[in-house]
This record gives structure tokens, C-alpha cells and sequence, in this order.
């Protein structure tokens, strides 16, 4: 009775190689997989960097810039600052408009590129105008108002055009012909040479009120031509309403000194609002990061630095002069979009990107596992062919033989299904035919021992018959 070696089955070296090449390309995907996630949280939390105009040096606006830059690296929050140091604010507008700056600090009442936008106010500018009353034993001084500047010399600090425009506008504003008024302007380098000038009527500085510059400044003109007589801008509200950039403010008593008071008394005045400023075209995002970091280390920075106190919101309505930018407007309206709002697109672009990966690697899979398949079906085929052998072989030797070589089909095919070439039904259905086969193979040993047929092992001994092994989906 021929043996069923045809049955026989090992692996060969191309199945291991397919076996091989199937965990390698999971191994792949699953790589694949982890790099996409490890660029995608690079990417989300990647600090954003913006550069920062600022100037000139050494000078408050860059003093305070840097240790906000320096407060961002400590805090190590999702903004970083790259200050660029300038000569002054015309230049670091000029870089803002020229795209060579993010950001920049600047003047309001200064002609800003197109499309820009306040992000924070640094501090609030007040003008101050005073007078030297005389000292004793001279003549006294008979500007006592801003009404009496006509045909007068005033003395202001500050070389550019923003504080020359700024007093004429007050003249015009206060009935006072700016063509009438002697104008001269001083480098805050060449102060002193401004209080020690005697044709000078009047001087006007423009800065925060606790500026340590325009108190030594007023406690000198007081010292070389007696106690100032501070000038009174009656019509700041009627300026602030003309020109939306300017605002109406006071300056209150005892503001430059108590000793003796300076004032004396509130002084009405034009006070200007000195900005970080910004493209409109600058990522919200990145402006509200940059928002909500400012003012998160503001507390911090004001214990060392008196001047971040004076950091403040800006205006975020939206018929402001100089409107705020739609970050910061976002950020101090409570309007910021949540992380869902912000990445719900790219998050589900990656699970389409990992489905599709995912189907992609089962296809390769599947297309790999195919001839393991076959090969399966053309066992399962076989052993229910060689059933018709089994009843008719001759010794037990035989039907032992058959036996074996059926039970390393079966190891073969519970090792496919583990392996997942082979689903569920096929491993069902290769059971049934399993079954069947150890069937016969206990019909035809009982056969062959009432026949007397010893074969191998005299009719006395009688073998165990093999009960019919059930394969399911449990038996793994």
C-alpha cells in the first residue's frame, strides 16, 4: 500500500523567506508609522520664533525687548524671541515692512507699513510741557499757558519728526500759529545743553511718567531758572478726538517729585500709546502665543524691571486707530481657538494617512501569504483524496504512517493560521476533512483487526484508535 508522501509538508526556504519579508515590511510600516508621529509633534510643538525690531541701543525699548526674550527662553513656553537691534524706530518699521522682522517697537502716532496691527502697548507716552518760572531776583517768566508760546522758543527732546509733529498739532489745537513758535530739538544726549540754554521759554519731553530722564530733567531747569510752571493741554479731548492716534490723559500731582511737588496739581495732557507692532500677515496663532507669554511673564519681569509694568492690552475694537492684530485680539478676548479648532484637519489627514498605510501593508500582506494559501488548500484537497487510500491499506504500519504524515499537515496549518495566511473558515473547513480522515483511519484499523490483518503488530494487539480531532478557531 503506497504511503501518502505526497502529504508530507515542511516549509520550505522561500515560505520563510515570505514569512521573513512579511514581519519585515510590519516592521517597516510600524516605523513608517512612528516617524509621520514623531514629525507631526515636532512640528505642533515646535517653538515658533519670531524676530523682534528694535532700537537704538542701550536704550529703554531694547532693554525691555531683551529680558522679555530672555523671560521666553527661561519660561521655554511655545515663543521664542530673536531681538534685531536698530537705530531707532523709523529703521525697525522699515524691516517690519520690508519682511525682515516679525515684529517691531515703534511709536504710535509714526506712519506704519501697510496691513500693521498692536499686539501689546510697552508703555503709555505723555507729553510734557513746562515752563521756567525765574529765579530770584529775575524777571518773571510770562508763559503761563500754551496760549502765551506765541513768538516764543520751546526746547523738546528728541530728534526725529514724531515729537516736532506732535507740538504743532498741540499749538494749532490750542489757537497758537506753529510758524509763530520757535522750535528746537536736542539729542537725549545733549539734555544738558538744553536746560542750560537761557533763550529757551519753555521746554516739552515725551515719555512714561516715571521716567528718571524728565524728572532730572525738570529738577534741572528748576535748579538753573526756578520751579517749573507746567503747561496745561486744555484741548486734549478735542486733539483726541481729531486725531484718533492720540489720547487724552492727565499727568497727576507729585508725578515728577515731592519735594517740592511737581505738579502741584493734575495737569490735563496728549498722551501716545508706544506698541509692539506687527504685520496683519503674521500667524495668529504665533501672535497669540506671543501675546499669552507677554503677559504671563509680565509679573516676573516688572519685580526687576519697573518698566514691564507698564505693558498693557491693546485696544481690540474694531474701529481703533491702530487696530489690534486678530491674535491678540483673540487671546484677550477669550476668542482663541482650542488645539481640536486649530488641528482637527491635519489630525484627520494622519488617520486617513495611517488607514491607508495600514490597508497597504494588509495588501502586501495578503498578496504575500498567497501561495502558503494555495498550498493549503491543495493539503486540505489531498487529505480528503487519500481518505479513499486509508480504507484501502493493508497494515496498521501504513494507516500509522498516514497517520503521522496527517499530523504534520496539521501542524503546518495551524502554523499558517497563527501566522494569519489563512482565515477562520479555511481552518474550519480543514478541520471537517481532518476529521474525516482520522475516521477512516480508526474504521479501517478496526477492519483490519477483526480480519486478522497484523501487519506490523500481531491481532492480539488491538491499537488505540485516534479520536477525531475538531479544529475551530480555539484550537490554537
Amino acid at each position: 500500500m503506497p504511503a501518502l508522501s505526497d502529504l508530507s509538508v515542511t516549509r520550505d526556504g522561500s515560505s520563510r523567506r515570505r514569512n521573513r519579508l512579511g514581519a519585515w515590511l510590519a516592521i517597516a510600516c510600524g516605523l513608517s508609522l512612528l516617524t509621520v508621529a514623531l514629525a507631526l509633534a515636532y512640528w505642533f510643538w515646535q517653538p515658533a520664533t519670531l524676530r523682534v525690531a528694535v532700537g537704538p541701543p542701550s536704550s529703554d525699548d531694547q532693554i525691555i525687548v531683551l529680558a522679555i526674550a530672555k523671560a521666553f527662553d527661561a519660561k521655554g513656553g511655545a515663543v521664542r524671541l530673536t531681538p534685531v537691534e536698530t537705530d531707532g524706530t523709523l529703521q525697525s518699521l522699515n524691516l517690519l515692512g520690508g519682511g525682515k522682522a516679525d515684529l517691531a517697537v515703534a511709536r504710535g502716532d509714526l506712519a506704519m507699513p501697510p496691513e500693521t496691527n498692536s499686539v501689546a502697548i510697552l508703555r503709555r507716552n505723555f507729553v510734557v510741557l513746562w515752563a521756567p518760572t525765574g529765579r530770584k531776583g529775575a524777571p518773571k517768566s510770562k508763559v503761563t499757558e500754551i496760549a502765551s508760546l506765541s513768538g516764543r522758543r520751546i526746547g523738546i527732546v528728541g530728534l526725529g519728526d514724531a515729537n516736532l509733529e506732535l507740538l504743532r498739532v498741540i499749538l494749532a489745537e490750542s489757537g497758537v500759529n506753529p510758524q509763530k513758535v520757535t522750535i528746537t530739538q536736542f539729542g537725549t544726549d545733549h539734555i544738558s545743553d538744553m536746560t542750560q540754554d537761557s533763550s529757551l521759554d519753555a521746554f516739552m519731553m515725551v515719555g512714561a511718567l516715571d521716567a528718571k530722564v524728565i524728572s532730572d530733567t525738570i529738577a534741572a531747569t528748576a535748579r538753573l531758572r526756578g520751579e517749573p510752571k507746567f503747561l496745561s493741554v486744555d484741548v486734549s479731548e478735542a486733539i483726541a478726538e481729531r486725531h484718533p492716534l492720540y489720547e487724552s490723559e492727565e499727568i497727576p500731582a507729585s508725578a515728577f517729585g515731592t519735594t517740592p511737588q511737581r505738579p502741584d496739581d493734575k495737569i490735563e495732557t496728549i498722551a501716545v500709546n508706544h506698541l509692539i507692532v506687527a504685520p496683519a500677515t503674521l500667524s495668529e496663532d504665533s501672535v497669540a502665543a506671543f501675546t499669552r507669554e507677554l503677559f504671563s511673564v509680565r509679573p516676573t519681569l516688572a519685580k526687576d524691571l519697573p518698566a514691564a509694568g507698564h505693558i498693557q492690552k491693546p485696544d481690540t475694537d474694531k474701529d481703533a486707530a491702530l487696530p489690534a492684530h486678530p491674535g491678540a485680539a483673540a487671546y484677550i478676548d477669550g476668542n482663541e481657538r482650542s488645539f481640536m479648532d486649530k488641528y482637527s484637519d491635519y489630525i484627520w489627514g494622519v488617520v486617513l494617512l495611517l488607514s491607508g498605510l495600514g490597508s497597504v501593508a494588509a495588501w502586501l500582506r495578503h498578496l504575500l501569504r498567497r501561495e502558503e494559501r494555495s498550498q493549503n488548500a491543495l493539503h486540505r484537497d489531498r487529505l480528503l483524496n487519500a481518505i479513499t487510500t486509508v480504507r484501502e491499506a493493508t497494515s496498521l504500519a501504513d494507516l500509522a504512517s498516514m497517520q503521522s504524515e496527517a499530523d504534520d499537515i496539521l501542524r503546518e496549518t495551524l502554523d499558517c493560521h497563527e501566522d494569519g495566511a489563512i482565515e477562520d473558515g479555511d481552518l474550519a473547513a480543514f478541520g471537517l476533512v481532518l476529521a474525516q480522515f482520522h475516521q477512516a483511519i480508526v474504521d479501517r484499523r478496526a477492519v483490519l483487526a477483526q480480519t486478522g490483518e497484523a501487519g506490523t503488530a500481531p491481532k492480539s494487539e488491538t491499537a488505540a484508535p485516534l479520536q477525531p480531532v475538531a479544529i475551530s478557531t480555539a484550537a490554537r
